[in-house]
């Protein structure tokens, strides 16, 4: 069997890609406008066009995202693979950082003491920032359900959760849980998501903010 393949320059790869992703959307569907890059930019990151109804999106919830981001706001993320994925540059000429404490020792030595995870005591190192933050967790449920209790306690108010763990223990209850809190979010329902989906859904975010791509 003869395989043919496309011949396209490197730089010229993504810009391809979403142009297939747009031509295999539904056409008796409308999208979003605003909701649409950040659904793209998943399924480019995936490969897998579930997400078109698995991202569940509260009714503000890029509005205010892109309100946070264009003021400065900082994203606090669960795992360093996903704060590895998210385009430093472009947030850092809105005036935002990214952040993930998972890898610090006080973070490591409570968890440890307290008998649970990390990402439990991240959020609650999180709600002492004291700056506005979009929060991205991609790996650990146990952070969705503490950002719950936080928010609920009247503790903590992102301006965003972006709520995507992945897996089988508790991630589908940490995300119908967050969907309950008030808090704008974008949540991915059912088992799936991760780290990568996370980073996807801030860059999206990011380059709309910045007024990139």
């Amino acid at each position: 069997m003869k395989i043919e393949l496309e011949n396209i320059l490197p730089e010229q790869i993504e810009n391809r890609s979403f142009a297939i992703i747009e031509s295999e959307l539904p056409k008796d569907r409308e999208i979003d406008a605003l909701q649409k890059p950040v659904i793209k930019r998943v399924i480019h990151t995936t490969a897998d066009f579930d997400y078109l109804d698995n991202l569940k999106f509260s009714e503000h919830a890029v509005e205010q995202a892109l309100a946070a981001l264009k003021k400065g706001a900082c994203i606090v993320t669960d795992t360093n693979m996903a704060k590895a994925g998210i385009h430093k540059a472009s947030l850092e000429k809105l005036g935002g950082a990214v952040h993930c404490f998972m890898a610090d020792e006080d973070v490591a030595a409570q968890a440890k003491r307290r008998g649970c995870t990390r990402a439990v005591v991240c959020m609650e190192k999180a709600a002492q920032l004291g700056q506005p933050f979009i929060v991205a967790v991609g790996n650990a449920p146990t952070a969705l359900v503490r950002l719950y209790e936080l928010i609920t306690e009247g503790k903590l108010t992102p301006e965003l959760v972006i709520g995507v763990p992945v897996g089988f223990v508790n991630v589908v209850q940490s995300k119908e849980l967050m969907m309950q809190t008030g808090v704008e979010y974008i949540v991915a329902a059912g088992r799936k998501g991760g780290s990568n989906v996370a980073a996807a859904i801030c860059n999206a975010l990011i380059y709309m903010a910045a007024g990139e791509r």
